[in-house]
Formats: C-alpha cells, structure tokens, sequence
C-alpha cells in the first residue's frame, strides 16, 4: 500500500517556532507519511537544525508526484502567497499553519497542530476555491509566461520624490489616467491585505469581482472601483525616472516605463482548505476586531 504523500513549503523562521516544527515532523513520521519538501527550506533546516527527518526534495510542482494529498505552508501569509505560486495550476490544496502573526490565509494555530492535521486526515475538512489575477507584459518581460498572484497586483513609483501616471483601460475602455503613488489591483482574497489599508473595500470570495484602488492619488475623487473578473485591464505607466515597480504578491520587478501591463483572471484557481471552525466571517471579526472597543484592547 502507498504511503500518504504531502508537500511541505516554508521559509526562514526564527529559533522560537523550531519546536513546533519538530512536533509537526514528528507528527508525519509517526502517520509513515511521505513528505516533500521545498528545496530552499530544505536546505534551511539543514544548515540550522539537526533534524534526522528523511525528506524528499522539490523545487516546483512538476517534481511533485500525482498522488500528493495536500500541501502545508509554514509561516504567515506571506509564506501561502509564495506557495501558491509555487503549485500554480496543479491543483494541490493548501493549508497554512501561521508561524506569523495576523493569518487571514495561513489560519492553522501553531499550537493546534495535531489536532488540525488529524481534521485534514480524516477528509473532514472543505476546498474554499481563491480567485487569482495574471499579469503578461508586451515585450514578454517574463520568459516563463504569465507572472500569477493571489492577493494583488500592484504598480508604485520607483523612486520617493514623484508620482506616476498609471493609464488605465479596462476592456478597451479608458478608467482613468492615475496620477498617483501607485495602482493596486486586487482579489477577493487580496481584498483585506494592502488594499483595504488603502480605502478599498472587503470582497467576499466566490462574489466574481477583483477591485482597483489607488494609492495616495492627487486627486481625492478617484476612489476605489470594482470589476468584474472577467475584465481585461491595460496598463501604460509614466514616471519622470521612466521606471516603476511591480509586485506580484511577494514578488517585485523594476520595469521601463515602456513595458505596457496586461491584467485579467488567471485560468484557474487555488484550492485553500478550511476546516469547520474556518468560518470567513469569524475570520474577519477575530483579525479585524469586530465588535471590540479598541480603547480597551
């Protein structure tokens, strides 16, 4: 009979989560699962902790075999956006354990380990499908193909002195010309990180929107809008240092202002797994502070 197969990404993490690490291969060991592990954070626990764990290595999905079950983040949200990245169109359901600190995404207790593992082993857990935005340039600045995101895809000025005019057409239609910081395009899930810090507002996922906010535009009137997912947005940007910064979640890239932004829905989606307390809106009033007074917090 085969063994259980899972991956397992993560990144740096400080000496105080080392022992929830252990506990969790541990953990594995004693359930003979077979785990693959993200060769960078291989290499990590190898150079920083004696760990007498027999791992596999992978570096992208494609060294994945078919039968892995699921795939476990380590680390905050930050570490489920690269991670999402990584298994891209392969389907492979995530679940974080927040070794961070807020954890909209990664929403696993660092002391709930054991208990949250036996939940996802047991089947008894639901696939919460995450929307995510594709950005292709016109001069194929990235060689790979499409550069993906599952929180947002945002433009800034590169430098601290001037803003940038960020041009914007949606399905052939002129939005606006955004003389601003920058331009955020984000997701339903991308909706409550730099967004939201930005006025725009908090989107269900599953509602079939994505939302464009403006960063500390000159103009106090641009407010945020929101689209349909099936909306193809054409950026053209002008900066007096004629560069600008990409970001793609985790992600950033330095571009001449001559290289044009083409903006729409990826072709498929990522697979989060929730178990039965990871209920959207609990999520949002316990991280957010609904009904709390904050004065006594």
């Amino acid at each position: 009979m085969n063994k259980t197969a899972i991956a397992v990404y993560g990144r740096e993490f400080n000496q105080s989560v080392i022992g929830y690490v252990l506990e969790l291969f541990t953990y594995l060991r004693n359930k003979e699962v077979e785990v693959y592990i993200y060769h960078d954070f291989h290499a990590f626990l190898k150079n920083n902790y004696n760990l007498d764990f027999e791992f596999q290595k992978f570096k992208t999905h494609l060294d994945l075999p078919s039968n892995i079950a699921f795939m476990l983040s380590l680390g905050g949200d930050g570490t489920m956006l690269s991670a999402a990245t990584v298994i891209k169109d392969s389907g492979i359901p995530i679940a974080g354990i927040n070794f961070g600190r807020l954890g909209f995404l990664a929403n696993i207790s660092k002391t709930n380990i054991q208990e949250a593992l036996d939940q996802i082993f047991a089947n008894e857990y639901q696939i919460q499908k995450r929307a995510l935005l594709q950005v292709e340039t016109n001069d194929n600045t990235f060689e790979d193909g499409p550069t993906y995101a599952l929180n947002d895809i945002t433009v800034f000025r590169s430098d601290s002195s001037a803003m940038i005019t960020v041009h914007a057409v949606l399905n052939n239609e002129l939005l606006n010309s955004y003389w601003a910081d920058g331009l955020i395009i984000a997701t339903p899930t991308g909706s409550t990180a730099y967004s939201l810090s930005c006025g725009g507002p908090i989107i269900m996922p599953g509602s079939g929107n994505f939302v464009i906010t403006p960063i500390s535009p000159h103009n106090l009137n641009v407010r945020p809008i929101v689209v349909n997912e099936h909306m193809k947005l054409h950026l053209e940007i002008e900066s007096r240092t004629e560069k600008y910064i990409l970001s793609c979640d985790s992600k950033s890239y330095i571009l001449s202002t001559k290289t044009s932004l083409i903006i729409s829905k990826a072709p498929f989606e990522t697979n989060l797994i929730r178990l039965a307390n990871d209920q959207y809106f609990n999520i949002l009033r316990e991280k957010l502070l609904w009904g709390i007074d904050v004065r006594n917090y």
